[in-house]
């Protein structure tokens, strides 16, 4: 009986580490998943709206809403629609797992609305990037209001993964040693940490 509750025991000591990194992977494929979505609401909606897109505060939460399923984007609550969430995202109270690119010239923020044609090579460019879970990262609750919250605006280098804590914004290490990333061309990818620059954030 010793015996095979050892050999037991052996077993799940080699399959747990393999199980976890599958369960893991599973995680990262599912917010790249929502970030394509976000991707191609993205697209469609600047498709019907000259081009342009909005960068900064949370409006762009609830304009996506009608190309994300919703029905509208003034009255229907983004919490339901799942999409905004990172399963691995450590706080689950928290309603938006991703920031947004405000980026202008790296010393101020972007206000307003863009077009994606201020971005050059749309596929290198980032438009969302996974959301740092630090504890100086505000954790969004509420249904409304969302216009006027900045603090998930990326428009500086110290917002970057290599920013220091109580600063840094796009998330150093959500899945491995980096995050997923929404570009301006409508796809989505791992970024390792120490390899995103400034240059995918700035409209150039």
């Amino acid at each position: 009986m010793l015996v095979v509750i050892a050999i037991i025991a052996l077993l799940m000591a080699i399959l747990m580490p393999s199980l976890r990194r599958a369960r893991d992977q599973a995680k990262g494929i599912t917010c790249r998943n929502n970030l394509k979505q976000i991707g191609l609401a993205f697209t469609l909606y600047t498709d019907d709206n000259e081009g342009k897109f909005p960068r900064n505060g949370g409006v762009w939460i609830v304009k996506f809403l009608p190309y994300i399923g919703g029905q509208g984007d003034e009255d229907e609550d983004y919490r339901e629609m799942g999409i905004y969430n990172c399963p691995s995202y450590p706080n689950k109270e928290q309603t938006l797992d991703y920031v947004i690119n405000s980026w202008k010239d790296g010393i101020t923020e972007y206000i307003g609305y863009t077009p994606v044609s201020d971005f050059h090579r749309p596929s290198s460019k980032i438009f969302l990037a996974d959301n740092e879970d630090g504890s100086w990262r505000p954790i969004i609750r509420e249904e409304r209001g969302l216009s006027g919250r900045g603090e998930f605006d990326v428009w500086r280098p110290q917002h970057l993964p290599d920013g220091a804590e109580g600063q840094r914004r796009v998330a150093k290490a959500r899945h491995g040693n980096g995050c997923n990333a929404a570009f301006m061309d409508g796809g989505s990818d791992w970024v390792q940490a120490e390899k995103m620059t400034a240059q995918m954030w700035e409209p150039k």
